[in-house]
């Protein structure tokens, strides 16, 4: 007798609103879900500039990190994508798509079928690679990344944060 894999959770994605703000600031309070972004939250006003770029890409680029919201339409995170930033290190150029969930939200699947939905918008709006930078001791998220079919490539140091090792898969569209 064989068992069926569980069916993939109900996610909705939709532009992050003024609310949203509030809402990832309280998800991501938690240290743990901090851990590769430094520890903790940022203030609130930070999430509340990038809900508003977000809503910026959305209309610019036809895609951002878009709140995920679960089967009752709570939120538990984001996922999406932008592009990343002109710096001097990193996948210079590229489409980084990226996902961060509340702590009850982890291992549900949440994030993988997010992810999922984030990759049809993209090639929707006409994206032909996207790159996940994902620090090297995140294993739950290099899971994610490689269920999503993507390849692990090079790896870099944040400036940032001296000493983060971050690995950057890549997955053509």
């Amino acid at each position: 007798m064989s068992i069926a894999p569980a069916a993939p959770p109900v996610v909705q994605l939709r532009v992050p609103t003024d609310e949203d703000a509030v809402a990832w600031h309280r998800a991501f309070a938690d240290p743990e879900v901090m851990r590769f972004f430094g520890g903790r939250a940022e203030e609130l006003s930070m999430y509340e500039e990038w809900t508003a770029r977000q809503r910026r890409h959305d209309a610019e680029l036809g895609y951002c990190l878009w709140t995920v919201l679960d089967g009752e339409r709570q939120v538990v995170g984001f996922t999406g994508a932008q592009p990343w930033g002109p710096t001097a290190y990193g996948p210079v150029g590229e489409t980084e798509i990226g996902w961060r969930l509340a702590r009850q939200a982890w291992g549900l699947g949440y994030a993988t079928a997010a992810a999922r939905l984030t990759l049809e918008r993209l090639r929707a709006a006409g994206v032909e690679r996207v790159v996940a930078a994902v620090d090297v001791l995140n294993e739950r998220s290099a899971a994610v990344a490689l269920r999503l079919g993507m390849e692990p490539a090079e790896t870099f140091t944040t400036p940032q944060r001296p000493g983060q090792e971050v690995r950057v898969f890549r997955l053509e569209l």
